[in-house]
């Protein structure tokens, strides 16, 4: 059931950006800002958490989970260093996650040869 849970609630986020996408005047960038807000603002009210154990990774691998990653980072930040956590929290959070695309993404460009559009 974790499986199912985890695919379906996925991607009824992804349907959700895509009908944001297709049926509003919003860029991807500010779409993809929404979300990742939208996740933070959750996870503050701590109605976040109850749902990433619900979905797994449907909840935690979409934007919103990054969202989710970046607040809980400014929140153990704000316990450790006070003020200063507010600003060191969200980076060391997800740095790792940013660090890997980054890296993965580097990667595949060697692999695949990549050509630009003319």
């Amino acid at each position: 059931m974790d499986y199912f849970n985890a695919f379906w609630v996925g991607g009824l986020i992804c349907a959700l950006a895509q009908i944001l996408l297709e049926k509003t005047k919003m860029l991807p960038g500010r779409i993809m800002v929404l979300l990742v807000c939208l996740g933070a603002f959750l996870s503050v009210f701590g109605w976040y958490e109850p749902f990433v154990e619900f979905a797994g990774a449907g909840a935690s691998v979409p934007l919103l989970g990054f969202g989710n990653v970046l607040m809980k980072g400014v929140k153990e930040g704000m316990e450790q260093a006070g003020f200063l956590g507010l600003f060191q929290g969200g980076f060391k959070a997800g740095a790792v996650g940013c660090s890997a695309a980054l890296i993965f993404g580097l990667l595949a460009a060697f692999v695949f040869n990549p050509k630009m559009k003319k």
